[in-house]
C-alpha cells in the first residue's frame, strides 16, 4: 500500500489569536505534530525591538521549524502555527516591504490548507504589539490568501470544530 501524501495545514492571522493553541489542539487529535512560530521565541530573546533587519532571521528560523515538523509528521497530516506568508504580512505591515526571497520562498511552500484566526480581544503577552490594528492585520491576511488562491477557511474564535470540519476538504 503507497503511503499518504502529507498534508501541511497553516495556521495564520493578527497576533495572539489563539494558533499556537489550536494547532496544538488539532495535532493531538490527528495523533501528529505542529511546528511553532519561530517570531515569538525570536523577539522574546532579542532583547530589543523588532526591526527590518530581523525579518531574514525570523524567516530563516520559521523554515527550519516547519522542515523539522514536516520531517517527524505522522498520519499524514502536519499542522504549522505559522509561514512564511505570515513572515511577508508582518514585514510589509512593520516595515513596508519583505525580501524577494522570502516571498519567493514562501510561494513554493504553499500548504494545502490555511487556516485564518480573524482577529479577537488581545491579551498582551509581552512580547506582541498591542498597538498593533488586528483588523486590519486579519484584512491584509485575508487579502493575501485570496490573491494566492489558495484553499483556506476562516476559523473565528479559534474554534475546534469548525476547524476539524474545515479539514474534510483535504480528505484527511
Amino acid at each position: 500500500m503507497a503511503a499518504r501524501e502529507l498534508r501541511r495545514v497553516t495556521l495564520v492571522g493578527p497576533e495572539c489569536s489563539g494558533k499556537s493553541t489550536l494547532a496544538a489542539r488539532l495535532a493531538k487529535i490527528f495523533g501528529t505534530v505542529w511546528s511553532g512560530e519561530f517570531a515569538r521565541e525570536y523577539a522574546r530573546d532579542l532583547g530589543r525591538p523588532l526591526e527590518a533587519r530581523d525579518v531574514p532571521p525570523i524567516a530563516i528560523g520559521q523554515i527550519h521549524l516547519i522542515d523539522r515538523a514536516v520531517a517527524a509528521a505522522r498520519g499524514g497530516i502536519v499542522f504549522h502555527d505559522t509561514d512564511l506568508f505570515s513572515t511577508i504580512v508582518y514585514a510589509r505591515h512593520y516595515y513596508g516591504s519583505c525580501p524577494e526571497w522570502i516571498e519567493s520562498e514562501a510561494s513554493k511552500r504553499r500548504a494545502d490548507l490555511y487556516m485564518l484566526l480573524p482577529s479577537m480581544e488581545m491579551i498582551p503577552d509581552g512580547v506582541r504589539d498591542p498597538e498593533a490594528d488586528r483588523d486590519l492585520i486579519t484584512r491584509r491576511f485575508r487579502e493575501l490568501l485570496t490573491g494566492l488562491e489558495v484553499q483556506f477557511a476562516e476559523i473565528p474564535g479559534a474554534d475546534e470544530k469548525t476547524a476539524i470540519d474545515s479539514l474534510a476538504r483535504l480528505s484527511v
